[in-house]
């Protein structure tokens, strides 16, 4: 078996792994590269630089590529997000500032009135509602209102009456005019001609 034949088989092998390792170097660089930024002209940088320059290239990227990915990043705003609202859910006494719990009914500080009593359950309430949720009766101020009975609603004035009689008035035909009654010419006795009077 010839030496060199030998060498050269070694060779192609070795060969074949570096390229098939350069080739999934690059792809792991871009997939990489798209997990920590949207850029696309970024991505291809990327890649670029281990196509040409290989470990070297791979080393360079190491170093300047983001430090987290987009969704560590999107789970750390979703985390800065949920401990600022806590923040600002917190309740805070108008009286004075001081921070108070949710269950307290006057401020221990300055003796703010935070809250007041359901009359009817006994459940401390929001200054602002002005209704129990729990029980549903309605308060202001921690005194309880009376229900307000429902007033019957009034009948609707029936305004179609007058349109159906004037619109027959004006459908109804108007008299006909009654004949002129022209007068008769009054017919007056004629008189005798001269000639018989003369003769009688």
């Amino acid at each position: 078996m010839d030496l060199t034949n030998v060498l050269l088989g070694c060779l192609a092998g070795l060969g074949a792994m570096t390229a098939a390792f350069w080739l999934a170097l690059i792809i792991w660089t871009f997939r990489d590269m798209r997990s920590r930024s949207r850029d696309i002209f970024a991505q291809i940088l990327a890649a670029l630089l281990v196509a040409v320059l290989f470990l070297p290239g791979w080393v360079i990227y190491w170093m300047l590529r983001p430090k987290e990915t987009l969704a560590e990043a999107y789970e750390r705003s979703l985390e800065e997000e949920a401990l600022l609202q806590g923040i600002e859910e917190a309740m805070v006494c108008p009286g004075c500032g001081t921070r108070v719990q949710g269950e307290f009914v006057v401020c221990p500080n300055c003796h703010t009135k935070l809250k007041k009593s359901c009359q009817t359950c006994g459940r401390a309430l929001n200054l602002r509602w002005g209704v129990c949720p729990y029980c549903g009766t309605p308060a202001l101020g921690g005194v309880q209102l009376p229900a307000q009975s429902p007033q019957p609603a009034l009948p609707a004035a029936d305004t179609t009456v007058a349109v159906p009689t004037l619109r027959r008035a004006q459908r109804a035909p108007l008299p006909e005019p009654e004949p002129a009654v022209t007068p008769e010419p009054v017919v007056t006795p004629e008189s005798p001609p001269e000639s018989q009077v003369d003769a009688s």
